[in-house]
């Protein structure tokens, strides 16, 4: 991945615009597609938020100026050409301006791990006492694993039976007391995949 300091990409093809994708940093969905000119760009690069120019205002455009929902810019890559750019961001809110997550359709499941992930460090951050992530994550290593195993316990009996419900509900406590305590050992979703994609080469 080229550093996003060095992403040049060329203006001059399309009177001075390009075409600009929006996906979610985490979830890989397509949010919007937008329009960029050098001015963009440049304000995009600066404040690591996306600026678009308004082909029909014929000026520059902050998305989030006015709802809030800002998209804060993760990363930025070009195709092979250098005439489109693909952004990956993290939104503020919904992202269209009807409501939804997408212009192009409603929220996917898919990367929500990395949302909880993000949920489960803020909660932690916090240290309400009322919350159980939290609550779960003062009592220490041995009760974090304690709870995992349990979990995985679950899975398997569940597994033997074929109440599909159940099943998924049981995996999804497994997965979740996971990312409790991949956090207390400071290891992230993401070092996770880059071991499983080490092993797959």
């Amino acid at each position: 991945m080229k550093p996003i300091s060095t992403i040049k990409p060329d203006f001059g093809k399309s009177n001075g615009l390009v075409p600009a994708v929006i996906q979610h940093y985490h979830t890989g969905q397509v949010l919007m597609l937008g329009y960029m000119n050098a001015q963009a760009f440049e304000k995009t690069m600066n404040e690591k938020r996306v600026t678009f120019f308004s082909r029909s205002r014929r000026c520059l455009w902050t998305k989030g100026e006015t709802s809030g929902n800002y998209l804060f810019v993760k990363e930025i890559f070009t195709d092979c050409d250098n005439d489109t750019l693909l952004i990956k961001v993290l939104p503020a809110g919904p992202v269209c301006h009807t409501g939804s997550t997408s212009c192009f359709g409603e929220e996917t499941p898919r990367g929500f791990l990395y949302t909880l992930e993000d949920v489960i460090s803020q909660r932690i951050a916090d240290n309400n006492p009322q919350s159980y992530t939290n609550r779960i994550y003062r009592q220490g290593i041995n009760r974090m694993a304690q709870k995992v195993g349990e979990e995985a316990v679950e899975v398997v009996i569940e597994a033997k039976d074929n109440n599909r419900d159940l099943f998924c509900n049981e995996a999804a406590d497994l997965l979740y007391h996971l990312i409790v305590l991949l956090r207390a050992k400071e290891v992230s979703l993401s070092d996770i995949e880059q071991v499983l994609k080490e092993r797959h080469k």
